[in-house]
This record gives structure tokens, sequence and C-alpha cells, in this order.
């Protein structure tokens, strides 16, 4: 196990286990186990005390943990089967978005997720999470697909933003981001979508407008990521904790504001340290709200979900007394 700066006393605890175990005369001794078992839980006692109150910026390592659940483990452990569909028929394939046909229990559904990447290679071939336009325009045209066999959309949110190179402005980034959205609020079936890590800028609103928006306890959804933030309004990259305080991008803070309808609970010190238990629960959210949402009538369906994104933000109304 890999663990962040901030969670040095864990493995502190982690290797004093270790070696009450290696130097042990008689590791199955009652002695050793009472040992081990006091230890075990002053680990478990620390991992809660730590991850109850989690700055936003240890929140954003966790979330960028090399081990956390990417859409790929998700695919295999929510799901019951996975058929994956390829291509934007204008350009090519983006390994960055996944999307294909999937199974959840009884309901059949059209599931699109940023993917990261596990290793070097997969990493260099998706920018890291980082989707083209071809890939927002595949994810558009297989969510057209599941609206016309009457299939619910998935969405997993995982990206620091979309891919800001001359070629995919050229090919209209942002303009396919919007057109994304703009249909994503006009497509009549429903659609869920969970941030199971990154929830960065416009690359996660390419794929995030829903008739639930959920984020994993321990995932962050900004409109920027800190770095850009820090770079922006501080001139320097090092300024990215400052940033991520300001922003206030936490489950906690998104949830409170209003602009998300859900926070799911990871298991103890995150999802990186049991991704079976991370898939159980997501699954169970997903079967709870696509029972509830598939039996909506499709115009108000539609028509709940814009009253959803034209209710979030809050405005300050000056009265006449104020303005005089």
């Amino acid at each position: 196990m890999d663990y962040l700066d901030f969670e040095q006393p864990l493995a502190d605890i982690a290797e004093e286990i270790e070696q009450a175990i290696a130097t042990a005369t008689n590791p199955e001794s009652p002695e050793v186990a009472d040992q081990v078992q006091a230890l075990r839980k002053k680990l478990t006692d620390q991992t809660r005390e730590i991850y109850s109150k989690l700055t936003p910026w240890e929140t954003v390592q966790v979330a960028r943990h090399k081990d956390r659940p990417h859409t790929t483990d998700y695919l295999s452990l929510v799901f019951d089967e996975f058929v994956e569909l390829h291509g934007d028929k204008l350009f090519g394939d983006d390994p960055a978005i996944r999307v294909g046909f999937a199974s959840l229990g009884d309901i059949k559904v059209m599931v699109v997720g940023h993917q990261k990447g596990r290793t070097f290679n997969d990493r260099q071939k998706t920018h890291f999470g980082c989707a083209h336009p071809e890939g927002y325009r595949k994810a558009m045209a297989k969510m057209r697909m599941a609206e016309k066999y009457g299939l619910p959309v998935i969405c997993m949110i995982d990206t620091p933003g979309a891919y800001p190179g001359i070629g995919a402005e050229e090919r209209g980034q942002a303009q396919v981001i919007a057109e994304n959205m703009y249909e994503m609020s006009r497509l009549k079936t429903p659609i869920i979508c969970v941030v199971i890590g990154e929830g960065g800028s416009g690359g996660a609103l390419g794929i995030g407008v829903g008739d639930r928006v959920a984020v994993l306890e321990n995932a962050y959804y900004s409109v920027i990521s800190p770095e850009g933030c820090a770079g922006i309004l501080w001139k320097g990259a090092e300024h990215a904790e400052k940033a991520a305080t300001a922003l206030k991008f936490t489950s906690r803070h998104l949830l409170k504001m209003g602009i998300i309808d859900d926070v799911i609970e990871e298991p103890l010190g995150g999802a990186h340290r049991d991704h079976h238990a991370m898939a159980a629960r997501l699954r169970r959210y997903f079967q709870k709200n696509l029972k509830e949402l598939v039996s909506v009538e499709k115009e108000t369906l539609l028509s709940d979900r814009y009253e959803k994104f034209r209710q979030i933000g809050v405005f300050l109304k000056q009265t006449p007394e104020a303005s005089a």
C-alpha cells in the first residue's frame, strides 16, 4: 500500500504490525495475536480520525491516488457485462472515454466513463483521462442510441479536464462540450452522473448533465483544477493548496450548495483501499435511482432535469431601499 504524505501515521502503525509479526518467535501465540489486534484497531481508529477531517487539498490527493478505482475497474465490478462501442463516425476513437452497453441486474444501460489508464503507456494514450472532441462526440452518439432503444445512461466522471491541445481546439473542443450539455439536457431517457475521482472543468461537464448527480465522498468536482486556479490567481502552482480551499469543491461543500444530489460514502480510508466494497456501494446507488427514474414520465423527467440545473446558484436580489 502506498501512503500519501498526510497518511504517515498510518504507515508507521502498519510498519509496527509487520515488525511485530516478523520478529515474533511464535507468530501464532496469543500474546502476538493480542498485540497485532491492538495495533490493527489503532490503525483503524487513526484512519477514521484522519479521513474524517480531510482538507480540500488532501481530498484532491485521495481523488488522484494511483490505486483509486477507474472506470474500467467499475465496468467489471459493478456491471454484469459490458460490450464496448467505438468511434464518433467523424474523426476517430478516443480511448479517454469508454462507452458501451451494460447490464445491471435486470436493467440494461448505456455506460459512459472517462478512463485515465493504469500503466504509463495507457496514461499516454488516454492523456490521463483528458478527452478530445471525438471522445465527447462518441459519448453523445451512443447516448442518442440509448435514447432510441429506451436505455438509461450512466456516466462516470474522472478527468482533470478536457484535453487542451491545439488539435483538440481545431476540432471544436469547446463547441462539442457545449453541444453535449445541451443534448443531455434534452435526452428522453434517465441519466445518472457520478464523479468517481476528479471532476475537472468542462471535461467533466461534457458528460455531467443528468437527473441524478452524485460525487464519491473523497472525489472533487470543480470549475478548474487547483493548480490551474493557483496559476491564474496567484501566478504559481505552488499555491494549489490555497486554491483548493478557496474553490470549495469537496463533496460536503457541493452537497451543501445544492450542486449535487448525493454523496456516496467510500470505504474507510478511501475507495483505493477496497475496490470491491466501493463497487458494491456504487451498484446499490445505481439500482436504487434507476428504479425511481425509469418509472417517471419522459416529459416530467425532462422538466425536472431542466429545473434542477436552472436552480443551481445563489443570487442576491437588491431591494429598492438598498439601492436608494
